[in-house]
């Protein structure tokens, strides 16, 4: 059987033995495994996921001041409305006050 070398980050390599490690398998079995499933679904064999991204400015200030509203550290001005009608009478007016 022929050998491949493969590069992998130190770190990953050693997060992803110590998992493997609790399931069996060794490293090398893990990529023969993937590599296998590849071949015979013809696509990868397992969802791909892009880490959540850390918020912007604008998303923590909201977030923040919906806690706050939660809380009752700060009134919650927003207003409710029951039907579609209020709802629209409101957006009415308050495009009527902004003209």
């Amino acid at each position: 059987m022929a050998t491949t070398t493969i590069t992998l980050d130190d770190a990953v390599k050693q997060e992803t033995t110590e998992i493997l490690d609790t399931l069996g398998l060794s490293l090398s079995g893990y990529f023969n495994l993937a590599a296998r499933q590849l071949i015979i679904k013809r696509r990868i064999p397992f969802d791909i996921e892009a880490p959540d991204p850390a918020p912007n400015e604008a998303t923590r200030r909201a977030m923040v001041a919906a806690e706050a509203r939660e809380l009752g550290i700060i009134p919650d001005d927003t207003p409710a409305f029951t039907d579609v009608d209020d709802l629209l009478a409101y957006l009415d007016e308050a495009q009527a006050c902004s003209s």
